[in-house]
């Protein structure tokens, strides 16, 4: 049978069985002789002794653990709603594929004024008249959906109904609005489909997560959803005035009235490689114009970098090269950390692994940032300086070079060409997005002085 509850993946005991620190960022949890016996059986995957729902939940609440349920929905409660752009007969065909492996559930496909004419038997088929979105054609279709759940599905995607069925489970916990699955690209035999299989902004990994902005998982996309219906409806659906982040828009208005969002990777589906380098670099342009309008909605969540001034200083000192500065920078934000955790009754060594991944974590995300919303302004400022030179250099090469010694793609040079092209065309996006609204908010790094509140 499977277990009730899966830990998180940055869940750490203490040595003494009376603590847990979980999450993302991670929360120390003081727990009581009888918790640690909780802890110990959502380790094993054991059974759960009794009284043990008010910790699973405050860890549930946390994202400290994910739940597992066995009960899938029926089927008769879900509508499908899909957004359709028919371009071609190859588009026609992915789309009744689509419904075909949907069988079972009631379908509503929203044709957005496609130039191709969508006619699919025993389907509801709703036409725009103009081209409005994929926001606005997913709120047509919702408008007329009578089920407690519904599921969003783009049609580039495959997936079964079974699976859908057991998506809308996790949404039997009223607290739960949306899930979502990893969602996956076949290697294929070409070379965009091996680099979408390997760097999909659409597959955010193997690990569950509550998703919140400003964590590990801090949005879902729109390819697949299963929502509740009454929830996102008092919402008032997806932003029409988005054509693109609308997805992630909708998570964080989610998030912001109390309601939990989760990611499942244990359920995968997949979805088709873009054609072209240009559709994919298209894409990221796209995701990237987003930032500035999301940024506006939920202010400060779409910051492209944020991190500790502690954890900011020694990152920057190593990658601008000042080798020896960077390492004496390390020990104030060690102290930092030995401070903040002094309560907390958990060894030294993990909270040295705190330390350490936070200085790690404010490394990549720096040389992310460097790479991606900021290349413009360090491409320009490397001509003037050596020191800003050597760190967008250092971002630009050094991460697609690690991806490869990791991956083993097939085509080493392309990768690496195409891996910095995605990150510039994201970054020319958020430049464009920002420019377009005269929003400039969503290219400034959020750098905190404080420390965080424990709990």
């Amino acid at each position: 049978m499977d277990s009730l509850f899966t830990c998180d993946t940055e869940w750490h005991r203490a040595k003494n069985g009376l603590g847990v620190l979980a999450g993302s960022p991670l929360t120390y949890f003081s727990v009581s002789a009888a918790g640690a016996h909780i802890l110990d059986a959502i380790e094993s995957s054991s059974e759960l002794p009794a009284g043990h729902d008010s910790l699973t939940q405050r860890l549930l609440a946390a994202g400290a653990i994910h739940p597992n349920p066995n009960n899938p929905a029926d089927l008769q409660e879900i509508t499908v709603v899909i957004p359709a752009f028919i371009r071609d007969e190859v588009g026609l065909n992915a789309l009744s594929e689509l419904v075909s492996q949907l069988h079972g559930l009631f379908i509503i496909v929203v044709d957005d004024c496609s130039p191709t004419n969508v006619q699919l038997v025993d389907v509801t088929v709703i036409r725009h008249e103009v081209n409005r979105g994929p926001a606005e054609a997913r709120n047509t279709g919702l408008a007329h959906v009578t089920t407690p759940y519904v599921a969003f599905i783009d049609t580039d995607i495959s997936i079964e109904a079974e699976k859908i069925s057991r998506l809308a489970a996790y949404l039997h916990d009223e607290r739960v609005a949306l899930v979502a699955p990893r969602i996956t690209t076949d290697v294929g035999s070409t070379f965009i489909a091996e680099f979408e299989s390997m760097r999909s902004p659409l597959d955010l990994g193997p690990h569950p997560a509550l998703v919140r902005p400003v964590s590990r998982v801090s949005y879902v996309p729109s390819a697949v959803l299963v929502a509740r219906t009454s929830t996102i409806k008092n919402v008032n659906g997806f932003n029409e005035s988005m054509r693109v982040g609308e997805d992630v828009d909708l998570v964080w208005r989610m998030v912001e009235s109390d309601k939990w969002c989760r990611y499942v990777p244990s359920i995968q589906c997949n979805h088709a490689p873009r054609d072209s380098y240009v559709a994919l670099l298209r894409q990221r342009f796209d995701y990237g114009s987003s930032a500035a309008q999301l940024d506006a909605q939920h202010p400060y969540s779409a910051s492209p970098f944020r991190a500790h001034i502690l954890f900011t200083i020694p990152a920057a000192a190593l990658l601008m090269g000042y080798l020896y500065f960077a390492l004496l920078a390390v020990f104030p934000a060690i102290a930092f950390v030995l401070f903040s955790l002094r309560r907390a009754t958990i060894p030294m060594s993990t909270k040295v692994l705190i330390a350490r991944k936070g200085l790690s974590s404010s490394t990549t995300l720096l040389a992310r940032s460097v790479t991606r919303a900021w290349w413009p302004l360090f491409f320009m400022a490397s001509f003037v300086s050596v020191r800003l030179g050597a760190m967008f250099t250092f971002s630009v090469l050094v991460p697609p070079a690690w991806a490869i010694l990791r991956r083993k793609p097939r085509y080493t040079l392309r990768y690496l060409g195409t891996h910095i092209l995605d990150n510039f065309a994201y970054g020319i996006g958020v430049w464009a997005g920002a420019l377009r609204t005269r929003k400039l908010r969503c290219l400034l790094p959020v750098i905190t002085v404080r420390r965080s509140a424990s709990r």
